[in-house]
């Protein structure tokens, strides 16, 4: 959204970790050279909201001093309450015509002040119905979220070129590392600490985008509240690692409910609604992502209750790496929370 394919990196910032990946272009594709990961206190970041400025800027900075990150330019991204895309229709007309127009079309469609947003669009398709009317991606998000994001990786020492969408940057993650086939529907779901982002793809174009207000955070706190533990021991539990003397029993039956609850319930609604708008009958599979597609449990509960095939998601399937740098454990280790990254990693300046 703000807009030479130089390289960058992407930064991925959740409620709970930040994400660095750098990936270069080779003649064969691509190459994975750095990634890194810095949790970040549960307060840090509530809801989308920077609470704890220094303690982001520090991590970013930890994270590129400890990586020995060369590159400056950074692609980032939003997502959540601040941010809303939607697909529209409007006449045929060329993206000259409509970067004129758009801040009126949007002004029917985005539920904030338009003087508060910054707004991007994609020409999708021409109808060809005879309507004369052409499909278009329309993406807004709240300036001041923007704004705070880009100050703190400034503060950091580096400089934003480009702030996607996380719905966008794990479509651009899945272009590169698997086929679409002529038909296909399916949902990238990406589950984070604060939010789930979902995009339902058809025939390899974004067909309908949501973001939930739910995510690995619902099972800490349902886990410190029934258990009356610490989040520390909460996290542990919910990852299987152990913790507090709790049966695997009680621990599971906690887990699945919320699985079942709040996530896999929230991912099922929005597949019913997307495919209640149209001559959509079925979506062919679901990849998941995210770190708490690392829960228990959970991937078979959302393929059980949406009726769908389930597979998590490996940002780095058509992406190299030197094996000297990685091994194959450690890609395995940390693929469920680099889609949104690497998605970032592999934009240039001016991709549209």
């Amino acid at each position: 959204m703000f807009g030479s394919k130089k390289d960058v990196i992407g930064i991925d910032i959740g409620s709970s970790s930040i994400k660095l990946v750098e990936i270069k272009e080779i003649k064969k594709g691509y190459q994975l050279t750095n990634f890194g990961i810095a949790e970040l206190h549960p307060e840090t970041i509530v809801d989308g909201a920077i609470m704890d400025t220094a303690a982001v800027v520090d991590a970013i900075q930890s994270l590129v001093s400890g990586l020995k990150v060369k590159i400056r330019d950074v692609v980032t991204s939003v997502s959540g309450n601040a941010v809303r895309i939607q697909k529209i229709s409007l006449p045929s007309m060329t993206k000259e015509e409509l970067e004129e127009s758009i801040q009126w079309e949007a002004e029917q469609y985005i539920p904030f002040d338009i003087s508060d947003v910054n707004i991007d669009f994609q020409i999708l398709d021409t109808l060809d119905d005879g309507s004369g009317q052409m499909e278009v991606m329309l993406a807004a998000a709240k300036k001041d979220v923007i704004n705070e994001y880009v100050a703190v990786i400034s503060e950091a020492g580096l400089n934003v070129v480009v702030v996607d969408v996380d719905c966008f940057a794990l479509e651009n993650m899945f272009d590169v590392n698997y086929q679409f086939e002529t038909g296909d529907i399916i949902a990238l779901v990406n589950i984070g600490a604060s939010f789930t982002n979902i995009n339902i793809i058809k025939n390899g174009m974004s067909a309908f985008t949501r973001d939930i207000a739910s995510g690995g955070n619902q099972y800490t706190e349902e886990l410190q509240k029934r258990f009356s533990i610490s989040y520390d021991d909460a996290e542990s539990l919910k990852l299987g690692k152990g913790g507090k003397d709790i049966s695997r029993e009680e621990m599971k039956k906690v887990i699945d409910q919320v699985s079942g609850d709040l996530v896999a319930s929230e991912i099922q609604k929005t597949i019913d609604y997307f495919l209640s708008q149209g001559a959509h009958h079925s979506v062919g599979k679901i990849y998941l992502s995210g770190g708490t597609s690392k829960t228990q449990g959970l991937s078979k509960i959302i393929a059980d209750k949406a009726g769908i095939p389930i597979e998590i998601i490996n940002p780095f399937a058509n992406v190299d790496y030197n094996e000297k740098l990685f091994d194959a454990a450690y890609i395995q280790e940390i693929a469920p929370f680099g889609s949104v990254g690497v998605g970032l990693a592999l934009r240039r300046v001016g991709d549209r």
